[in-house]
């Protein structure tokens, strides 16, 4: 199976060179596609800034065994993303929630300059509107702000999910998708969803896979979140309904990397991974709600050194 459909000779040709105790480390698909963007990728003069860009690339990481991908080649802060996504999983949209974690990824996107410039003069300073975690837990419910209480309002597609996959008869459908790209509410939110859509699959009775689509990769700074935050969520989904965490697939659209970021990023190409961590997971709720950051135990994650970056908003 291709672990990555961009020049993929180039890519072999590349992992023939692996030590011969790491026949192969999934973490070079990243590597690659940074390579192949700066090789490849056409210049564009985008919304916020200019790029290399190219179009369409699948990255696949198996989650057998408890396996986690977080990348290694530079150290991800996978604890900010940890809690990101558990906000999701909440459905909230308030920045200043994050905020009260230590999470600043949202910031830029929850300026009151930021939010008038998007046409959302209306919303609070920290006001991200119906984005992410509020489509898959309340999707199309009428929005206010914030601070509304959306209990029962709109469509929990998470609940749909689970309540599925604990079903034997119906955790196999085809149907297990859940969707953040509502065309609906896109010109309500702060920005509108980079990974847009995934769908869970159950396979060999008990093995949970997980596709996830991307219309828009920033990927020095965004990807890496990316395939961290989904991997947490299968490994999550997974063990929430009596199954095993077994594979995520990446597939990304525009893959792109801002100018500014390309210096900063030589040095990665020439890094070589380390071990994956691995996740168990402390205690099993009835509720996915109640899933807190300290449920997530997360072991022997090495890494390089950090690459400072400053997000591009």
């Amino acid at each position: 199976m291709l672990k990555i459909s961009l020049h993929n000779n180039k890519f072999k040709e590349r992992n023939s060179n692996l030590n011969s105790t790491n026949d192969f480390h999934e973490e070079y698909q990243y590597i690659h596609l940074l390579n192949d963007i700066i090789q490849h990728g056409e210049h564009h003069n985008g919304r916020n800034g200019d790029t290399l860009s190219i179009y369409g690339a699948s990255l696949q990481f198996s989650l057998e065994n408890n396996t986690l991908p977080i990348l290694t080649t530079k150290k991800t802060a996978w604890k900010t993303c940890l809690k990101e996504l558990l906000w999701f999983i909440r459905g909230d949209t308030s920045n200043k929630r994050l905020n009260d974690q230590n999470v600043h990824i949202w910031d830029g996107n929850s300026t009151k300059d930021f939010l008038e410039e998007r046409g959302l003069p209306h919303y609070a300073e920290g006001d991200l509107g119906p984005l992410y975690g509020f489509q898959w837990r309340h999707w199309n419910a009428k929005y206010g702000n914030f601070n509304d209480d959306y209990s029962g309002s709109g469509i929990d597609q998470i609940k749909y999910v689970i309540d599925s996959l604990k079903d034997p008869q119906k955790r196999y459908s085809r149907r297990l998708i859940v969707s953040a790209w509502n065309t609906e509410q896109l010109n309500q939110m702060a920005v509108p969803p980079c990974h847009c859509i995934f769908q869970f699959s159950v396979h060999d009775t008990d093995k949970l896979k997980c596709s996830v689509f991307c219309r828009s990769q920033d990927v020095p700074l965004g990807q890496p979140f990316n395939i961290a935050s989904y991997s947490f969520l299968t490994h999550l989904i997974a063990f929430h309904t009596g199954l095993t965490a077994s594979e995520l697939t990446l597939h990304c659209g525009n893959c792109h990397i801002y100018k500014e970021h390309l210096d900063t990023i030589t040095e990665q190409l020439n890094r070589n991974p380390y071990p994956f961590p691995k996740l168990t997971f402390a205690r099993k709720h009835t509720d996915i709600n109640d899933y807190s950051f300290e449920d997530f135990i997360v072991s022997g994650y090495s890494s390089h050194p950090a690459i400072k970056m400053k997000m591009v908003a």
